[in-house]
């Protein structure tokens, strides 16, 4: 379902055919709801900033994009920036511990990719590639993990262990299969002295795990396949999240709900990594990533369930 056809439902709840009074009841039921009734949201948690500004916009309906003048709701989802009734001081910035690749489909619609949120609220650290237009990224292998799931991909607690294997030169060449375990030189490891993965994570925060950058794919799972397997993502090291269930509201029809979309995926990932990797508590770090997200999941949501159709 489109933003703007829910937009456009919501405001004409008053006029369905129960009249005004079930737009009311609607309403004050929305108003009155404590978390305890929230418990299918898993969104309600979040510590977000105000979203009085997107109240405010939702009510005052499509705007001009300041670079573009396009008409849009929020947000423009091509030159990345708030429209001119969403200020952008209003908006939260979130300072990422890595850098973030997006690469996007070209066949994915601009209008239904959550990818633009990220940017949107990380612009100092999100970049978006449209395909075939991405980096080079082999000379940075040593660095970079590629969040996708398959056969050899590792978990985030891993990742230090396993980027071992790489180095600046390049220690897996074109004819090793680098996302297999790394084969370690057992003449000169003490059996006693061995490490378990989790021992190997340096305990210094700059130095982390090495991973600098983290790529992500906004497709449709049935699009990813000509990504993953373009030969300038060979030899990354594959990251498989731990299983969660989506809030999208255009759930892939046939997919599983633990089929995360894009910002989803980032944010769940950070919160891994600010907890098994940094070691750190997690206090709400991240949560801004999904501010725009959560708005539409409950926007859609209320106005789904106003108009009888949950």
């Amino acid at each position: 379902m489109e933003l703007f056809t829910v937009l456009k439902l919501t405001m004409s709840l008053g006029s369905s055919t129960q009249g005004p009074k079930r737009s009311t009841e609607c309403l004050e039921s929305q108003e009155l709801q404590t978390p305890s009734s929230f418990q299918d949201n898993p969104l309600q948690q979040l510590q977000l900033a105000s979203q009085e500004v997107l109240e405010k916009a939702k009510k005052s309906g499509r705007s001009k994009c300041p670079r573009c003048s396009s008409s849009r709701m929020f947000y423009c989802y091509t030159c990345f920036v708030p429209v001119e009734t969403v200020p952008t001081k209003e908006i939260p910035t979130v300072k990422l511990p890595l850098k973030i690749d997006i690469i996007k489909h070209p066949n994915e619609t601009d209008g239904k990719s959550t990818a633009v949120h990220a940017k949107l609220l990380a612009p100092d650290d999100v970049t978006i590639y449209k395909y075939p237009c991405i980096p080079e990224y082999e000379e940075k292998r040593h660095e970079i993990a590629l969040i996708f799931p398959g056969p050899n991909s590792v978990s985030v607690k891993d990742i230090a262990f396993h980027l071992q294997k790489y180095t600046k030169k390049g220690v897996c060449n074109s004819d090793d299969d680098c996302s297999k375990e790394p084969v370690l030189k057992q003449a000169k490891i003490d059996p006693k002295e061995e490490k378990s993965p989790n021992e190997c994570i340096p305990s210094s925060r700059n130095e982390g795990t090495g991973l600098k950058k983290i790529i992500f794919i906004d497709s449709t799972w049935n699009q990813t396949n000509k990504i993953i397997t373009d030969e300038r993502l060979q030899g990354l090291l594959q990251v498989e999240l731990k299983t969660r269930k989506t809030c999208f509201w255009r759930h892939q029809k046939g997919k599983p709900d633990t089929y995360l979309s894009t910002i989803e995926a980032i944010y769940y990932f950070l919160v891994d990594y600010h907890q098994e990797i940094l070691k750190e508590n997690y206090k709400g770090q991240y949560d801004n990533l999904l501010f725009f997200f959560s708005f539409m999941y409950t926007l859609i949501k209320n106005a789904k369930c106003c108009a009888g159709k949950e």
